[in-house]
């Protein structure tokens, strides 16, 4: 059989106050190495700031992953260029439209308090798609910026389904 496999990577755009919580971190750590050296518990917090650290300082870079495979389309979330989440996952069968986030098809779907998941650069004057999925009774709306590779691949496999 033939398999078709398409991948874009986007990296969001660090938000302002993540330069503030780095400098906080940088601070508390600092901090915490001061208490160590003055007082004979000070160690432990050292301990536990240097833990809080390491998972927290890789959510300062985000990327996300948009990978199809044949009809399977998934978001994933990449934090700090080593760990990998899962963010969405589906199958075209349960995809609506995928369209320019401002065509009035996409806008047709929408729908009071449906979930809306933005996996977008968060950049301005980027081309943003929709996926609206329906599924189990529950519509949701999924923000992508695809490049042209990934919406011709879906153009072939849904062509009723894709809004260029």
């Amino acid at each position: 059989m033939n398999e078709a496999y398409v991948e874009w990577l986007v990296k969001r755009k660090t938000p302002g106050y993540n330069y503030l919580l780095k400098g906080l971190l940088a601070f508390v750590c600092v901090l915490s190495f001061l208490i160590a050296m003055t007082t004979p518990f000070g160690f432990i917090v050292l301990l536990a700031v240097i833990v809080a650290m390491y998972f927290i300082w890789p959510m300062f870079s985000i990327e996300y992953e948009y990978l199809i495979v044949n009809d399977q389309v998934s978001v994933d979330k990449i934090m700090g260029q080593t760990r990998r989440k899962k963010a969405w996952e589906a199958v075209l069968e349960d995809i609506e439209l995928i369209g320019p986030r401002d065509a009035y098809q996409v806008k047709d779907l929408q729908k009071q308090g449906m979930k809306v998941l933005d996996f977008t650069s968060r950049e301005p004057n980027r081309k943003v798609y929709a996926i609206m999925q329906q599924k189990a009774g529950e519509t949701t709306q999924v923000l992508i910026e695809p490049n042209d590779r990934i919406l011709e691949h879906l153009r072939q496999r849904a062509p009723r389904k894709v809004i260029l």
